[in-house]
């Protein structure tokens, strides 16, 4: 009789504890300070979630935000304040032309820098997912996707072999289909810039 009161008293405690424990893994990484720009609790889509841990080792957040709600960040020495679309009276697409620019020969452009400047939006964009999205996130993605692109054209102008999903071609839809509140000229600019690689 005791070794059942005593079986029967393991298992209800080991059910309290198995439905204390939590259950969504990416609330648990959004908590952790490494990925300090993570400060909702929204879940991520998993082709987000799944560039965090190496993200958060390349972004840092510093003082004040960047948008409402998520910490203003830095990757390799460039602050997003720096490169903030808000800060410009065009549209998002139409301030990434101007400042995610190549050489002539996309081949010589600093892939390093470019990396650094995706990586802040990527933070920022995770950042903004984290707290529900909201209007400025396809404003956001608007930039991100025009940095995806340069640097697929960088890739494309060297040779480097890439994914599907990573080719100028692919890259340039994603920037027409999230290219917010843009002109007929920008959407010319990318088409144009897209045949030079």
């Amino acid at each position: 009789m005791l070794f059942s009161i005593f079986g029967l008293l393991l298992v209800f405690v080991l059910n309290a504890a198995v439905q204390a424990a939590p259950l969504n893994p990416v609330f648990k990484r959004q908590a952790t300070p490494a990925a300090c720009f993570l400060t909702g609790k929204t879940a991520l889509p998993a082709e987000v979630a799944s560039g965090i841990p190496a993200l958060a080792k390349a972004v840092t957040c510093t003082s004040g935000n960047s948008v409402a709600g998520v910490p203003n960040v830095s990757s390799g020495g460039i602050d997003f304040k720096t490169i903030d679309f808000q800060q410009s009276t065009k549209s998002p697409l139409g301030f990434a032309l101007a400042t995610f620019t190549t050489p002539a020969n996309p081949a010589n452009a600093d892939l390093n820098k470019l990396q650094n400047q995706l990586n802040d939006y990527l933070a920022v964009e995770a950042g903004v997912r984290s707290n529900g999205g909201g209007s400025i996130l396809n404003k956001v993605k608007s930039a991100k996707f025009f940095l995806q692109f340069q640097i697929a054209r960088v890739n494309a102008a060297k040779g480097v072999p890439v994914s599907a999903g990573d080719t100028v071609e692919h890259q340039l839809e994603k920037v027409l289909k999230n290219a917010v509140g843009a002109t007929a000229s920008e959407i010319a600019q990318v088409n144009a810039l897209a045949k030079v690689v």
